[in-house]
């Protein structure tokens, strides 16, 4: 996974970011942008309670046995 992750990021460089950064901003505009981050960053918080929550559980589930 994280050979994955630094063959994709080696391909793309600074002016590829930047390039996808205004593709959104025009895709979007500038009101909705905040939005959509707020969203994303919501949908991020609770997966990962989500998974801590089950990490948890499985744990409970080990000590029983």
């Amino acid at each position: 996974m994280m050979i994955l992750q630094m063959i994709f990021l080696g391909f793309v460089g600074p002016w590829q970011w930047i390039i996808i950064g205004l593709a959104i901003l025009l895709l979007f505009g500038g009101k909705k942008l905040p939005e959509l981050m707020k969203g994303l960053g919501t949908g991020i918080k609770e997966f990962k309670n989500a998974t801590s929550t089950e990490e948890e559980d499985k744990k409970k589930e080990e000590s029983k046995q």
